[in-house]
């Protein structure tokens, strides 16, 4: 099954996947779609708060935030890392419940980005908000950093976080009931 919907004027079909017995999700995924990474940077770009740097959780938004990056001339962004590397000169962790990732999840800042926050203006990009769990872990880390979250966006905004004020969005994509149709 599929949901097919138009986002940033590219038309796409999601597979529908299985979060439980009654209900499902549209399964989004930018990587390796160039035409859909680059329309989506340019249109969220055009609803962008002011910012400093954009922030964005690993893995999915990552290419979005770089070409976001660099369609506005950024020199610089950051990613919230899964596990901390070997790079990193200490890092800031928050624990995070993703709906589509199982189990906890943790996130890492590494303090050396940490300080280039200090008292600037982070926006916050993820490719799709939801439960508003992943976007929770980014805050927590922007807040310790002592960074000035001047907003959330995502290309899509899935169940409750529709109706969030607070984050900026291109495209509402509806919950499925475990026949396909739309839950109201």
């Amino acid at each position: 099954m599929y949901y097919e919907m138009t986002i940033a004027g590219c038309k796409r079909q999601l597979p529908l996947c299985k979060l439980n017995d009654e209900l499902m999700i549209g399964a989004f995924v930018i990587f390796g779609d160039a035409e859909l990474t680059v329309a989506c940077a340019r249109d969220l770009l055009k609803i962008a708060p002011e910012y400093d740097y954009l922030l964005t959780a690993e893995a999915k938004g990552i290419p979005l935030i770089h070409e976001m990056a660099r369609q506005h001339g950024d020199k610089k962004y950051f990613i919230a890392r899964k596990k901390p590397k070997l790079y990193m000169t200490g890092v800031f962790e928050v624990t995070v419940d993703s709906i589509t990732t199982e189990g906890h999840q943790k996130l890492y800042l590494d303090t050396a980005d940490a300080e280039l926050m200090k008292g600037k203006r982070i926006l916050l990009v993820d490719d799709v908000i939801s439960t508003g769990e992943s976007l929770m872990g980014l805050e927590t880390l922007v807040e310790k950093a002592g960074g000035i979250i001047c907003g959330r966006m995502a290309i899509l905004a899935e169940g409750d976080a529709i109706d969030r004020g607070d984050i900026r969005y291109l495209e509402p994509l509806p919950l499925f009931r475990s026949d396909g149709s739309v839950l109201e």
